[in-house]
């Protein structure tokens, strides 16, 4: 046996830093919020944001983003060039500084203005965690490069003369894979980042060159009205209320003992009935996750529609009032602000948590709001009248969800709350079994010749729904449908697209399952086929796990009954009966077509379909689920066309399952 290694002690000199490239070569989760590709993403917009500032400032109206076949990526710029010769002040090359020391840059101060690149960590992050890095800096008549290989610069800085008037920025680096799980960006990624920094930095053209083959496909995004062209662009051409802009400068602090910062609100909106859009950007920064202006966004609009709809006696007495989610869906609206310091939620600059942002941009809305109901009657008229119009649906909708689920839910002792429904005396759930028949005549039999200890039946009356085709309110109102839900106890299953209407119903859940078995029985003709297959598309449509899983089973039901004497054979099929009469050649066999579930007695019904040693159950266990869909959709769906085409090719296949005597 190998000896064991001693695992090492932790002491003093356990304790490490890491040092240069490797601050972010083994952690670049910190700085760009992961090491897949979101973070790989998430670098190109550092770069990205330091052009934008350059632009911003009015040194450049011209960005361009380049991605090659070989993932590397470019941006240029037109600026003032990048300071990288020698720093006095800091007695170091600005190039060290810039591209390899973390929080080195130029806009701690507020002389920068509304800058988004604030940290002074994406340029040298971004180097770090490339494979290679080049920087081409135009800028006091020179042409400066640099070149970096896996965080280590090669070479120095070079410098040349530049005789043309130049100045300007341009990066390309490859991501490095040994940093990132993921480094192939999608072109989506670029156009959708482009199109919305076109959006908040007006007039400031963002080329898109995307190498495809030898080639560049070339796309260029600018939007000269910034955010009002946006939400033009948003609300269609026929928004219920025309796009408006609202436009403040603020000063202010987070707190007392906190210096004061300068905030530029430009807040743009109007209202529909076919769109919802609600987007915020500080610094030309998308905020994904929105922070202090979604909060203040939310305080004000519900704040002001309120109190517009109490003052105009619009609300029905001892009506609820608004939610922001009445609002919102019916908003389409913008926030680009801009601010003298910000304070992020972290590098990946998806929120902002400044209080001043929040309160100066919650009182300027509201006040604002307050004046445009009263300068723009019509306008304040048809957003509030939509927003009562989602209100009171909104409300409709959680009724009706109310009651479907005090329809589906219920205990075990549910035997007086269903009608017909008949339990079993066990509560043993792994002995317990659930036949599904079809009518009170099927009902009485099967009661009669059961194991009550373990079997319980439930009734299903006539054909059921076709839940297929059917949507989801309507399958809902189905007695038939909620009463075998309720009976099985373990709820539905919802697909996403679903689920948000219906939130109440979305509480599938396995471990609440009364049964062992969910087995679906069933007469041996065309109308018992075609009952079962509605029971099952209704399973396979709100519970696909029972099948996935095993549960649901068909009881089959003897097609023959074959006699001679006081002897009995049952035949499930043509094949078994002409077996059974060949086998009993020269015999007077007596063959006759099996009677339907109700007729039957009570000791046959036992034999043939109850009895667990002698009855024959299919497991309904789908192999293929996607292939079953297609089928259930063929055979039940709206496809006219292919179930005739269907019926055409495979129908002689059937015929004899149709009683045509």
């Amino acid at each position: 046996m190998a000896a064991r290694k001693k695992k090492a002690e932790y002491g003093n000199e356990s304790i490490s830093s890491l040092k240069g490239a490797e601050r972010v070569r083994k952690r670049p989760g910190v700085i760009f919020g992961s090491d897949n590709l979101e973070g790989c993403e998430h670098a190109v917009f550092e770069i990205l944001s330091n052009a934008v500032d350059e632009a911003r400032e009015g040194h450049g109206d011209l960005i361009i983003v380049t991605r090659y076949n070989d993932r590397s990526i470019e941006v240029e710029d037109f600026g003032r060039g990048c300071p990288v010769d020698w720093n006095p002040k800091e007695n170091r090359w600005n190039w060290e500084l810039v591209f390899c020391e973390l929080y080195a840059g130029g806009k701690y101060g507020d002389e920068y203005g509304f800058s988004l690149g604030l940290n002074g960590l994406g340029s040298c992050a971004t180097q770090y965690a490339s494979e290679y890095f080049d920087a081409v800096i135009h800028r006091d008549n020179k042409r400066y490069t640099l070149h970096f290989e896996k965080g280590e610069n090669i070479g120095g800085l070079q410098t040349e003369d530049c005789p043309r008037h130049k100045t300007g920025s341009r990066f390309r680096w490859k991501p490095d894979p040994e940093v990132f799980t993921d480094i192939d960006i999608p072109s989506e990624y670029f156009t959708d980042v482009l199109k919305r920094q076109a959006v908040v930095n007006a007039g400031i053209t963002f080329r898109f060159r995307d190498q495809v083959g030898n080639k560049f496909e070339v796309t260029d995004y600018r939007y000269e009205q910034g955010i009002m062209d946006y939400i033009s662009e948003l609300a269609g051409e026929n928004p219920l209320t025309a796009p408006v802009l609202f436009q403040a400068e603020r000063q202010g602090r987070d707190q007392a003992d906190r210096p004061e910062y300068k905030v530029k609100m430009n807040l743009a909106f109007c209202c529909s009935n076919t769109v919802s859009v609600v987007e915020h950007y500080h610094n030309s920064s998308f905020l994904e996750h929105g922070g202090s202006p979604e909060k203040a966004l939310r305080s004000a609009f519900v704040s002001a529609v309120d109190s517009y709809l109490k003052k105009q006696n619009k609300y029905q007495k001892n009506e609820s009032k608004i939610t922001w989610n009445d609002v919102q869906d019916c908003l389409v609206f913008l926030s680009n602000n801009f601010s003298t310091q910000t304070s992020y939620e972290n590098q990946t600059k998806k929120a902002i948590n400044n209080k001043f942002i929040q309160e100066a941009m919650t009182d300027f809305l509201r006040a604002q709001l307050e004046v445009y109901f009263i300068e723009n009657p019509l306008d304040a008229e048809k957003m509030a009248g939509q927003v009562l119009i989602n209100k009171r649906s909104r409300e409709t909708a959680e009724k009706s969800r109310l009651n479907i689920k005090q329809k589906l839910s219920g205990s075990l002792d549910i035997t007086n709350r269903v009608q017909k429904f008949v339990d079993c005396r066990s509560r043993d759930v792994s002995r317990r079994e659930l036949y599904i028949v079809e009518g009170d005549s099927a009902m009485g039999a099967v009661k009669q010749s059961r194991d009550a200890e373990f079997q319980g039946i439930m009734p299903v009356r006539g054909k059921i729904l076709n839940c297929l085709k059917a949507d989801f309110n309507r399958i809902f109102k189905s007695e038939i449908i909620t009463d075998l839900i309720k009976v099985m106890g373990c709820g539905v299953e919802l697909p996403s697209s679903a689920r948000s209407k219906n939130r109440d119903l979305s509480t599938f859940d396995l471990a609440n399952l009364r049964w062992n078995k969910i087995i679906i029985c069933t007469d041996a003709d065309v109308d018992g086929f075609q009952i079962r297959t509605l029971i099952l598309t209704m399973l396979y449509r709100l519970t696909p796990q029972l099948i996935q899983q095993g549960y649901v089973y068909i009881a089959e039901s003897p097609l023959y009954e074959i006699t001679w004497k006081e002897k009995t054979w049952f035949a499930y099929s043509d094949k078994e009966k002409n077996d059974i009469v060949a086998e009993n050649a020269g015999k007077k066999l007596d063959v006759q077509r099996s009677k339907g579930l109700g007729e039957n007695e009570p000791e046959m019904m036992w034999l043939t379909t109850m009895n667990p040693e002698t009855r024959r159950l299919i497991k309904v266990m789908p192999e293929d689920v996607e292939r079953t869909a297609q089928m259930f959709d063929l055979l039940l769906g709206d496809n006219l066309a292919g179930r005739k085409s269907h019926i055409a090719d495979h129908g002689h296949e059937y015929l004899d399952l149709a009683d045509i005597s």
